[in-house]
């Protein structure tokens, strides 16, 4: 692999990583007030959540960047705290942290809703307050829904373009991550032909994320069964 590759493969797992990181929190919170409370407004905001998975990248992106830019209401505020967003590494992140949410929410979601509810009754009962039962009780059993959400988070924020693109631009050793190389590439002469290594890099690590979160499955359901 070239230099410029190789930065692009590194890149792309820093981007995949730092928004799976980014977004957990706030998909355990989504996920379990879905999971377990009936509210007004309840399918509005799964609606909001989910609008990421029909929304084409472009107009994700596109909302983003009028969120995130300099004279936007969040980018504005973010700016005045010398933090830029657009155009940026961090953009990057946002971008891939927005598109796979709505995976990770679902992932999780499912799986506090297969934990039995009297088990967070019980640890109430003898004294553990919301949080320290979601925390110690919950989300334990529910670590697969948590772990395959966090791959699938992953594996769609190293194949990230549409919103990455639109929110973080396409710069050279700083936002240009394997989709972005691979386009730039099929944009020059010969460029397919030299992109394959870059291809086969995508293919392999999506794969490998596929087979970590078998063998993670594999493990506890030998576990549990001792």
């Amino acid at each position: 692999m070239t230099a410029d590759e190789r930065l692009a493969a590194g890149l792309s797992l820093q981007v995949a990583s730092a928004a799976v990181a980014l977004s957990l929190p706030f998909a355990v919170v989504f996920a379990y007030v879905l999971a377990r409370f009936e509210f007004r407004g309840r399918t509005v905001v799964q609606g909001l959540i989910d609008l990421p998975l029909v929304l084409p990248p472009v107009v994700t992106g596109y909302l983003l960047l009028l969120f995130f830019s300099p004279a936007g209401p969040v980018g504005g505020a973010l700016a005045t705290l010398g933090v830029d967003v657009a155009f940026t590494w961090l953009g990057a992140v946002v971008a891939a942290a927005v598109v796979g949410f709505p995976l990770m929410v679902r992932a999780i979601r499912g799986a506090i809703q297969s934990v039995d509810i009297r088990h967070e009754l019980m640890a109430r009962s003898l004294g553990a307050g919301r949080l320290s039962a979601l925390w110690y009780v919950t989300l334990p059993l529910a670590r697969r829904g948590v772990v395959a959400g966090c791959l699938l988070a992953f594996a769609r924020g190293m194949g990230e373009f549409g919103a990455t693109i639109m929110l973080a631009g396409d710069i050279p050793g700083e936002t240009r991550t394997i989709p972005l190389a691979i386009y730039a590439l099929g944009q020059r002469v010969g460029g397919f032909q030299r992109s394959w290594r870059l291809v086969l890099l995508s293919v392999l690590l999506s794969v490998a994320a596929l087979i970590l979160g078998e063998a993670l499955e594999k493990r506890w359901s030998r576990r549990d069964e001792h």
